[in-house]
Protein backbone atom coordinates (compact mmCIF):
# COMPACT_ATOMS: atom_id res chain seq x y z
CA UNK A 1 0.00 0.00 0.00
CA UNK A 2 1.26 3.50 -0.82
CA UNK A 3 2.84 4.93 2.37
CA UNK A 4 1.13 8.24 1.70
CA UNK A 5 -2.25 6.58 2.03
CA UNK A 6 -1.22 5.11 5.37
CA UNK A 7 0.02 8.50 6.58
CA UNK A 8 -3.15 10.15 5.32
CA UNK A 9 -5.23 7.87 7.53
CA UNK A 10 -3.19 8.90 10.59
CA UNK A 11 -3.68 12.65 10.21
CA UNK A 12 -5.91 13.98 13.02
CA UNK A 13 -8.03 16.33 10.88
CA UNK A 14 -9.05 13.35 8.74
CA UNK A 15 -11.25 12.04 11.53
CA UNK A 16 -13.20 15.22 12.13
CA UNK A 17 -13.93 16.72 8.71
CA UNK A 18 -13.76 15.71 5.09
CA UNK A 19 -10.66 16.54 3.10
CA UNK A 20 -10.88 19.88 1.26
CA UNK A 21 -8.55 18.76 -1.53
CA UNK A 22 -8.59 15.82 -3.88
CA UNK A 23 -6.50 12.78 -3.09
CA UNK A 24 -4.10 13.60 -5.97
CA UNK A 25 -3.64 17.16 -4.72
CA UNK A 26 -2.95 15.86 -1.23
CA UNK A 27 -0.42 13.29 -2.38
CA UNK A 28 1.46 15.83 -4.42
CA UNK A 29 1.50 18.54 -1.77
CA UNK A 30 4.06 18.97 0.99
CA UNK A 31 1.55 21.29 2.62
CA UNK A 32 -0.52 18.29 3.60
CA UNK A 33 2.36 17.00 5.65
CA UNK A 34 2.60 20.23 7.62
CA UNK A 35 -0.68 19.26 9.25
CA UNK A 36 0.80 16.05 10.61
CA UNK A 37 1.98 15.83 14.23
CA UNK A 38 5.73 16.24 14.76
CA UNK A 39 5.94 12.90 16.55
CA UNK A 40 4.81 11.17 13.37
CA UNK A 41 7.05 12.87 10.86
CA UNK A 42 10.13 14.02 12.77
CA UNK A 43 11.08 17.65 13.43
CA UNK A 44 8.50 20.31 12.56
CA UNK A 45 8.12 21.74 9.10
CA UNK A 46 9.76 25.09 8.36
CA UNK A 47 8.53 28.33 6.82
CA UNK A 48 10.05 28.69 3.35
CA UNK A 49 12.43 31.56 2.65
CA UNK A 50 14.00 32.87 -0.53
CA UNK A 51 17.11 30.75 0.07
CA UNK A 52 18.07 27.47 1.74
CA UNK A 53 21.37 25.87 2.71
CA UNK A 54 22.97 22.73 4.00
CA UNK A 55 23.28 22.89 7.80
CA UNK A 56 25.99 25.46 8.69
CA UNK A 57 28.05 22.96 10.69
CA UNK A 58 28.21 20.62 7.70
CA UNK A 59 29.22 23.51 5.43
CA UNK A 60 31.88 24.58 7.94
CA UNK A 61 33.34 21.06 8.01
CA UNK A 62 33.51 19.98 4.35
CA UNK A 63 36.15 17.33 5.04
CA UNK A 64 34.10 15.61 7.73
CA UNK A 65 31.71 12.66 7.34
CA UNK A 66 28.44 12.59 9.27
CA UNK A 67 26.54 9.45 10.25
CA UNK A 68 22.89 9.45 11.28
CA UNK A 69 21.38 6.37 12.89
CA UNK A 70 17.86 5.64 11.69
CA UNK A 71 15.06 3.74 13.41
CA UNK A 72 13.46 1.54 10.79
CA UNK A 73 12.21 -1.78 12.22
CA UNK A 74 12.05 -3.58 8.85
CA UNK A 75 13.39 -2.67 5.43
CA UNK A 76 9.88 -2.78 3.92
CA UNK A 77 8.33 -0.47 6.56
CA UNK A 78 7.38 2.31 4.17
CA UNK A 79 6.09 4.83 6.71
CA UNK A 80 9.22 4.50 8.86
CA UNK A 81 11.50 5.04 5.87
CA UNK A 82 9.45 7.99 4.63
CA UNK A 83 9.65 9.49 8.11
CA UNK A 84 13.45 9.09 8.12
CA UNK A 85 13.83 10.81 4.76
CA UNK A 86 11.67 13.72 5.85
CA UNK A 87 13.41 14.02 9.22
CA UNK A 88 16.80 14.03 7.47
CA UNK A 89 15.70 16.82 5.14
CA UNK A 90 14.29 18.89 7.99
CA UNK A 91 17.47 18.55 10.06
CA UNK A 92 20.13 18.93 7.35
CA UNK A 93 18.57 21.45 4.92
CA UNK A 94 17.68 24.77 6.51
CA UNK A 95 15.79 27.90 5.37
CA UNK A 96 17.96 31.01 5.14
CA UNK A 97 16.82 34.47 6.20
CA UNK A 98 19.83 36.39 4.89
CA UNK A 99 21.69 35.06 1.82
CA UNK A 100 25.33 34.07 2.31
CA UNK A 101 28.09 32.38 0.33
CA UNK A 102 26.68 28.87 0.87
CA UNK A 103 22.98 29.62 0.44
CA UNK A 104 21.01 28.51 -2.61
CA UNK A 105 18.01 30.39 -4.04
CA UNK A 106 14.85 28.30 -3.92
CA UNK A 107 14.36 29.21 -7.58
CA UNK A 108 17.29 26.91 -8.44
CA UNK A 109 16.63 23.58 -10.16
CA UNK A 110 17.45 20.62 -7.92
CA UNK A 111 19.14 17.63 -9.59
CA UNK A 112 18.20 14.40 -7.78
CA UNK A 113 20.52 11.45 -8.36
CA UNK A 114 19.38 8.36 -6.46
CA UNK A 115 21.10 5.07 -7.23
CA UNK A 116 19.01 3.12 -9.68
CA UNK A 117 19.92 -0.40 -10.80
CA UNK A 118 17.93 -2.95 -12.73
CA UNK A 119 17.37 -6.37 -11.20
CA UNK A 120 18.66 -9.37 -13.09
CA UNK A 121 16.89 -12.30 -11.49
CA UNK A 122 13.41 -13.56 -10.68
CA UNK A 123 13.62 -13.47 -6.90
CA UNK A 124 10.75 -11.80 -5.01
CA UNK A 125 10.96 -8.02 -5.11
CA UNK A 126 11.59 -7.79 -1.36
CA UNK A 127 14.80 -9.79 -1.79
CA UNK A 128 16.09 -7.28 -4.37
CA UNK A 129 15.08 -4.06 -2.62
CA UNK A 130 18.67 -3.17 -1.71
CA UNK A 131 19.87 -2.87 -5.32
CA UNK A 132 19.06 0.86 -5.27
CA UNK A 133 18.28 3.88 -3.12
CA UNK A 134 15.24 3.29 -0.94
CA UNK A 135 12.20 4.90 -2.60
CA UNK A 136 10.45 6.06 0.57
CA UNK A 137 13.61 7.69 1.95
CA UNK A 138 13.98 9.40 -1.44
CA UNK A 139 10.39 10.63 -1.33
CA UNK A 140 10.84 11.94 2.20
CA UNK A 141 13.80 14.01 1.03
CA UNK A 142 11.73 15.50 -1.79
CA UNK A 143 8.94 16.47 0.59
CA UNK A 144 11.40 18.11 2.97
CA UNK A 145 12.97 20.08 0.12
CA UNK A 146 9.53 21.18 -1.12
CA UNK A 147 8.79 22.52 2.36
CA UNK A 148 11.68 24.94 1.86
CA UNK A 149 9.95 26.43 -1.19
CA UNK A 150 11.82 24.49 -3.87
CA UNK A 151 9.63 23.65 -6.83
CA UNK A 152 11.81 22.51 -9.73
CA UNK A 153 13.19 18.98 -9.45
CA UNK A 154 14.92 16.75 -11.99
CA UNK A 155 15.56 13.01 -11.72
CA UNK A 156 18.57 12.11 -13.87
CA UNK A 157 19.61 8.57 -14.81
CA UNK A 158 21.44 7.14 -17.83
CA UNK A 159 20.40 3.53 -17.52
CA UNK A 160 17.46 1.13 -17.68
CA UNK A 161 14.65 3.51 -18.59
CA UNK A 162 12.25 0.57 -19.02
CA UNK A 163 12.65 -0.39 -15.34
CA UNK A 164 12.56 3.04 -13.70
CA UNK A 165 9.36 2.21 -11.86
CA UNK A 166 10.90 -0.77 -10.09
CA UNK A 167 10.47 0.20 -6.43
CA UNK A 168 7.99 2.88 -7.58
CA UNK A 169 10.54 5.60 -8.42
CA UNK A 170 8.67 6.88 -11.49
CA UNK A 171 5.40 7.02 -9.53
CA UNK A 172 7.10 9.10 -6.84
CA UNK A 173 8.50 11.48 -9.43
CA UNK A 174 5.09 11.87 -11.07
CA UNK A 175 3.44 12.47 -7.71
CA UNK A 176 5.78 15.33 -6.86
CA UNK A 177 6.23 16.87 -10.29
CA UNK A 178 9.84 15.70 -10.67
CA UNK A 179 10.91 15.82 -14.31
CA UNK A 180 12.70 12.76 -15.68
CA UNK A 181 15.24 12.79 -18.50
CA UNK A 182 15.08 10.83 -21.72
CA UNK A 183 18.30 8.74 -21.64
CA UNK A 184 18.64 7.77 -25.32
CA UNK A 185 20.63 9.96 -27.76
CA UNK A 186 21.61 9.68 -31.42
CA UNK A 187 25.15 10.36 -32.57
CA UNK A 188 24.11 13.65 -34.17
CA UNK A 189 22.73 14.82 -30.79
CA UNK A 190 26.29 15.08 -29.47
CA UNK A 191 27.18 17.55 -32.20
CA UNK A 192 24.23 19.84 -31.48
CA UNK A 193 24.35 19.18 -27.68
CA UNK A 194 20.69 18.13 -27.64
CA UNK A 195 19.51 18.17 -24.01
CA UNK A 196 23.05 17.70 -22.69
CA UNK A 197 25.71 19.86 -21.09
CA UNK A 198 29.36 19.43 -22.09
CA UNK A 199 31.99 20.10 -19.43
CA UNK A 200 35.74 20.34 -19.95
CA UNK A 201 37.70 18.09 -17.58
CA UNK A 202 40.26 20.29 -15.76
CA UNK A 203 42.98 17.62 -15.45
CA UNK A 204 42.00 14.72 -17.72
CA UNK A 205 43.43 11.23 -18.10
CA UNK A 206 40.74 9.58 -20.28
CA UNK A 207 37.97 12.07 -21.10
CA UNK A 208 38.85 15.64 -22.09
CA UNK A 209 35.15 16.60 -22.17
CA UNK A 210 32.14 14.86 -20.60
CA UNK A 211 28.46 15.23 -21.60
CA UNK A 212 25.85 15.18 -18.81
CA UNK A 213 22.09 15.10 -19.18
CA UNK A 214 20.60 18.58 -18.98
CA UNK A 215 20.20 20.45 -16.74
CA UNK A 216 23.23 18.97 -14.93
CA UNK A 217 26.01 21.59 -14.74
CA UNK A 218 23.79 24.33 -16.09
CA UNK A 219 23.63 27.64 -14.18
CA UNK A 220 21.15 27.87 -11.30
CA UNK A 221 21.20 24.15 -10.49
CA UNK A 222 22.06 22.25 -7.30
CA UNK A 223 23.01 18.55 -7.19
CA UNK A 224 21.85 16.16 -4.46
CA UNK A 225 23.58 12.77 -4.69
CA UNK A 226 21.58 10.01 -2.91
CA UNK A 227 23.69 6.85 -3.27
CA UNK A 228 23.04 3.35 -1.92
CA UNK A 229 25.27 1.40 0.48
CA UNK A 230 25.90 -1.72 -1.56
CA UNK A 231 28.60 -3.98 -2.95
CA UNK A 232 29.44 -3.96 -6.65
CA UNK A 233 32.08 -5.08 -9.15
CA UNK A 234 34.08 -1.94 -8.29
CA UNK A 235 34.04 -3.13 -4.62
CA UNK A 236 31.17 -0.87 -3.54
CA UNK A 237 29.07 1.56 -5.57
CA UNK A 238 28.82 4.62 -3.38
CA UNK A 239 28.48 8.38 -3.92
CA UNK A 240 31.29 8.97 -6.43
CA UNK A 241 30.24 6.09 -8.66
CA UNK A 242 26.58 7.08 -8.35
CA UNK A 243 27.33 10.25 -10.30
CA UNK A 244 28.49 8.11 -13.22
CA UNK A 245 24.77 7.77 -14.01
CA UNK A 246 24.58 11.50 -14.86
CA UNK A 247 26.78 10.92 -17.92
CA UNK A 248 25.10 10.57 -21.31
CA UNK A 249 25.31 7.15 -22.99
CA UNK A 250 27.64 5.79 -24.31
CA UNK A 251 30.14 7.97 -22.41
CA UNK A 252 28.60 6.51 -19.23
CA UNK A 253 30.28 3.18 -19.99
CA UNK A 254 33.20 3.49 -17.55
CA UNK A 255 33.56 -0.24 -16.84
CA UNK A 256 34.41 -2.05 -20.14
CA UNK A 257 38.14 -1.31 -20.03
CA UNK A 258 40.02 -0.58 -23.25
CA UNK A 259 36.91 -1.41 -25.30
CA UNK A 260 35.52 2.04 -24.44
CA UNK A 261 38.85 3.90 -24.62
CA UNK A 262 41.02 2.83 -27.54
CA UNK A 263 38.08 0.81 -28.89
CA UNK A 264 35.44 3.52 -28.45
CA UNK A 265 33.50 4.58 -31.57
CA UNK A 266 35.36 6.89 -33.92
CA UNK A 267 32.97 9.77 -33.27
CA UNK A 268 33.86 9.62 -29.54
CA UNK A 269 37.63 9.75 -30.08
CA UNK A 270 37.88 13.59 -30.21
CA UNK A 271 36.67 13.63 -26.57
CA UNK A 272 39.25 11.07 -25.39
CA UNK A 273 42.70 12.27 -24.36
CA UNK A 274 45.30 11.54 -27.05
CA UNK A 275 47.70 10.28 -24.38
CA UNK A 276 45.10 8.23 -22.48
CA UNK A 277 46.61 4.83 -23.27
CA UNK A 278 50.25 5.59 -22.33
CA UNK A 279 49.22 7.57 -19.25
CA UNK A 280 46.99 4.78 -17.94
CA UNK A 281 49.71 2.23 -18.59
CA UNK A 282 52.24 4.35 -16.66
CA UNK A 283 49.90 4.63 -13.69
CA UNK A 284 49.24 0.90 -13.82
CA UNK A 285 52.93 -0.09 -14.04
CA UNK A 286 53.75 2.11 -11.06
CA UNK A 287 50.98 0.52 -8.98
CA UNK A 288 52.29 -2.94 -9.80
CA UNK A 289 55.80 -1.81 -8.88
CA UNK A 290 54.59 -0.44 -5.54
CA UNK A 291 53.12 -3.85 -4.72
CA UNK A 292 49.51 -2.82 -4.29
CA UNK A 293 47.12 -5.64 -3.52
CA UNK A 294 45.21 -7.67 -6.13
CA UNK A 295 47.10 -6.54 -9.24
CA UNK A 296 47.66 -10.23 -9.97
CA UNK A 297 43.91 -10.99 -10.01
CA UNK A 298 42.52 -12.99 -12.94
CA UNK A 299 39.01 -11.59 -12.44
CA UNK A 300 36.96 -10.72 -15.51
CA UNK A 301 36.76 -7.13 -14.26
CA UNK A 302 40.54 -7.14 -14.24
CA UNK A 303 43.03 -4.83 -12.52
CA UNK A 304 43.29 -2.85 -15.78
CA UNK A 305 39.49 -2.58 -16.00
CA UNK A 306 39.52 -1.19 -12.46
CA UNK A 307 42.34 1.22 -13.32
CA UNK A 308 40.48 2.62 -16.33
CA UNK A 309 37.20 2.85 -14.41
CA UNK A 310 38.90 4.76 -11.59
CA UNK A 311 40.45 7.28 -14.00
CA UNK A 312 37.14 7.88 -15.78
CA UNK A 313 35.48 8.28 -12.40
CA UNK A 314 38.09 10.83 -11.32
CA UNK A 315 37.64 12.68 -14.63
CA UNK A 316 33.90 12.85 -13.99
CA UNK A 317 34.24 13.82 -10.31
CA UNK A 318 36.19 16.94 -11.31
CA UNK A 319 33.36 18.22 -13.48
CA UNK A 320 30.49 18.06 -10.98
CA UNK A 321 29.62 20.46 -8.17
CA UNK A 322 27.90 18.23 -5.62
CA UNK A 323 25.75 20.16 -3.15
CA UNK A 324 25.59 17.22 -0.73
CA UNK A 325 26.44 13.54 -1.04
CA UNK A 326 24.40 10.97 0.88
CA UNK A 327 24.79 7.20 1.24
CA UNK A 328 21.46 5.67 2.19
CA UNK A 329 22.27 2.66 4.36
CA UNK A 330 18.98 2.01 6.11
CA UNK A 331 19.73 -1.43 4.77
CA UNK A 332 22.97 -2.40 3.07
CA UNK A 333 23.52 -5.04 0.40
CA UNK A 334 26.31 -7.43 -0.50
CA UNK A 335 26.84 -9.19 -3.84
CA UNK A 336 27.16 -7.84 -7.36
CA UNK A 337 24.87 -4.82 -7.23
CA UNK A 338 22.32 -6.19 -9.70
CA UNK A 339 20.60 -9.24 -8.25
CA UNK A 340 23.11 -11.53 -6.56
CA UNK A 341 23.23 -10.58 -2.91
CA UNK A 342 21.29 -10.07 0.29
CA UNK A 343 20.08 -7.07 2.26
CA UNK A 344 20.98 -6.34 5.88
CA UNK A 345 19.09 -3.92 8.13
CA UNK A 346 21.84 -1.51 9.18
CA UNK A 347 19.98 1.74 9.97
CA UNK A 348 22.69 4.20 8.91
CA UNK A 349 22.64 7.23 6.65
CA UNK A 350 26.04 8.77 5.89
CA UNK A 351 26.59 12.19 4.33
CA UNK A 352 29.28 14.75 3.54
CA UNK A 353 30.18 17.68 1.32
CA UNK A 354 33.11 15.59 0.07
CA UNK A 355 31.90 12.52 -1.84
CA UNK A 356 35.29 10.77 -1.99
CA UNK A 357 35.85 11.10 1.76
CA UNK A 358 32.29 9.91 2.31
CA UNK A 359 33.01 6.84 0.18
CA UNK A 360 36.15 6.07 2.19
CA UNK A 361 34.01 5.75 5.31
CA UNK A 362 31.25 3.86 3.53
CA UNK A 363 33.84 1.43 2.17
CA UNK A 364 35.44 0.90 5.59
CA UNK A 365 32.15 0.38 7.41
CA UNK A 366 31.21 -2.11 4.67
CA UNK A 367 34.10 -4.30 5.84
CA UNK A 368 36.71 -3.29 3.24
CA UNK A 369 40.08 -1.56 3.58
CA UNK A 370 40.02 1.56 1.35
CA UNK A 371 43.76 1.42 0.69
CA UNK A 372 43.21 -1.77 -1.31
CA UNK A 373 40.77 -0.09 -3.71
CA UNK A 374 42.14 1.58 -6.86
CA UNK A 375 39.79 4.56 -6.84
CA UNK A 376 41.02 6.15 -3.62
CA UNK A 377 44.74 5.75 -4.32
CA UNK A 378 44.31 7.15 -7.83
CA UNK A 379 42.19 10.04 -6.56
CA UNK A 380 45.00 10.97 -4.16
CA UNK A 381 47.64 10.66 -6.88
CA UNK A 382 45.58 12.99 -9.05
CA UNK A 383 45.08 15.56 -6.29
CA UNK A 384 41.38 14.91 -5.63
CA UNK A 385 42.03 13.56 -2.11
CA UNK A 386 44.61 14.57 0.47
CA UNK A 387 44.28 11.21 2.25
CA UNK A 388 42.67 7.84 1.71
CA UNK A 389 43.22 6.71 5.29
CA UNK A 390 39.75 6.39 6.86
CA UNK A 391 41.19 7.04 10.32
CA UNK A 392 42.19 10.56 9.26
CA UNK A 393 38.62 11.55 8.39
CA UNK A 394 36.74 13.57 11.07
CA UNK A 395 33.60 11.66 12.05
CA UNK A 396 30.44 13.11 13.59
CA UNK A 397 27.27 11.32 14.57
CA UNK A 398 24.16 13.31 13.67
CA UNK A 399 21.92 13.15 16.77
CA UNK A 400 18.59 14.98 16.84
CA UNK A 401 19.80 17.52 14.32
CA UNK A 402 23.15 18.16 15.98
CA UNK A 403 26.70 16.87 15.33
CA UNK A 404 28.46 14.84 18.04
CA UNK A 405 32.16 14.06 17.59
CA UNK A 406 32.83 10.32 17.34
CA UNK A 407 35.56 7.85 16.48
CA UNK A 408 35.26 5.57 13.48
CA UNK A 409 35.41 2.61 15.87
CA UNK A 410 32.18 3.79 17.50
CA UNK A 411 30.27 2.39 14.53
CA UNK A 412 29.77 -1.28 13.81
CA UNK A 413 31.09 -2.60 10.52
CA UNK A 414 28.78 -4.68 8.33
CA UNK A 415 30.62 -7.13 6.01
CA UNK A 416 29.18 -6.45 2.54
CA UNK A 417 31.01 -8.97 0.38
CA UNK A 418 31.92 -8.16 -3.23
CA UNK A 419 33.42 -9.88 -6.27
CA UNK A 420 36.05 -7.13 -6.72
CA UNK A 421 39.40 -8.52 -7.98
CA UNK A 422 39.03 -12.06 -6.67
CA UNK A 423 42.32 -13.73 -5.70
CA UNK A 424 43.25 -17.32 -6.43
CA UNK A 425 41.62 -19.71 -3.92
CA UNK A 426 39.37 -16.92 -2.63
CA UNK A 427 35.55 -17.18 -2.66
CA UNK A 428 33.93 -15.26 -5.50
CA UNK A 429 32.23 -12.99 -2.97
CA UNK A 430 34.70 -11.81 -0.35
CA UNK A 431 35.91 -8.85 1.67
CA UNK A 432 38.75 -6.68 0.38
CA UNK A 433 40.12 -6.37 3.88
CA UNK A 434 43.80 -7.30 3.74
CA UNK A 435 45.94 -4.98 5.91
CA UNK A 436 47.23 -1.78 4.29
CA UNK A 437 50.13 0.33 5.57
CA UNK A 438 48.92 3.91 5.16
CA UNK A 439 52.15 5.34 6.58
CA UNK A 440 54.04 4.17 3.47
CA UNK A 441 51.93 6.32 1.14
CA UNK A 442 51.71 9.57 3.12
CA UNK A 443 54.18 11.36 0.87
Amino acid sequence: MNPWLRLEAELPYHKDKPMQTTRRQFLGSAAGLMLAPGSLLGTPARQPRAHFAVHPFVEANPKAVFIKRTKVPHKMDEVAKLREGLAFAREVFVPVEMPHEHSIPVTHRVILKPNFTSVRNRRPHEENWGTGTDPQFYEGLIIGLKELGLKRFYFIEANNFHTWNYRGMADINDRHGVEMNEPERRVRNFTDSFEMTWTKVPDPVVYTHIPHYAPVNEPDTWLLNIAKWKAHGMCMTLATKNEQGLVVKPFVRFCPGWRMVTGAPEWMQPYIHKEAEPRIKRFFANHVKLGYSRYDSNAELSPMHQEIWAHKTCDNAQTLRTGLAIIEGIYGRDGDGFGVGNDYLTNLVMFSKNKLRLDLIGMYLGGHEPGNVNLFRIAKERGLLDTFNPWEIPIFEWVDGKPVARKLSDFERTPLKTYYLQRNNEPLYHLVNEPFDYDKVKV
